[in-house]
């Protein structure tokens, strides 16, 4: 009986000592996104610079970011920008036949707010991009390039809460077996 307990608290302290590795987060659970407050009116184009042919990462706010909001442009047209982690997001693309120059990006939010912004077209060749038929990483538009940390500023200390949790239960196995051979 006094095995049990003992496994039992220290596969609790290993919990402990990894929960504020984790984040704390429960099982299961996502993070809340970061969200603007209700009161910011915004459009960003990703990247500012670009060339015909190009996708274009949008990512914009309204008062209320529960319902998709139109942005227009006469380098793409007019779109529908849609709900996504707590912002309004799209892809477009730049039409290829698209002349070099500034272009405005307007967010038209369904409660009538405006927010614009500039978008810098360029001759081929004078960005370093490969063109969007090719595979490419994609802008880093808030839909995970520039999301956070992402990831990465979770592998250490995932693998350091994995680590302890391993050892602790490589302990407590062994106990478990050494107790078991014992008469």
């Amino acid at each position: 009986m006094g095995s049990v307990r003992g496994r039992a608290a220290l596969l609790a302290a290993v919990a402990a000592g990894a929960a504020p590795l984790l984040g704390a987060v429960p099982a299961g659970a996502e993070p809340a996104p970061a969200q603007p407050p209700a009161d910011v009116i915004f459009v960003e184009v990703t990247p500012s610079t670009v060339e015909p042919g190009y996708l274009v990462g949008i990512r914009a706010s309204c008062r209320d970011n529960s319902v998709p909001a139109i942005v227009g442009s006469d380098a793409f047209g007019k779109i529908q920008v849609q709900p996504q982690r707590g912002l309004l997001t799209a892809s477009p693309m730049v039409n290829e036949r698209t002349r070099p120059g500034n272009y405005r990006v307007k967010l038209e939010c369904p409660g009538g707010e405006t927010a614009s912004t500039m978008l810098q077209v360029v001759k081929q060749g004078q960005h370093t991009r490969p063109p969007s038929h090719f595979p490419s990483r994609g802008p880093a538009t808030g839909f995970g390039g520039t999301a956070g940390p992402g990831l990465g500023g979770l592998l250490v200390p995932v693998g350091l809460a994995l680590t302890v949790v391993g050892a602790g239960l490589g302990v407590a196995a062994s106990r478990r077996n050494s107790g078991a051979a014992r008469p």
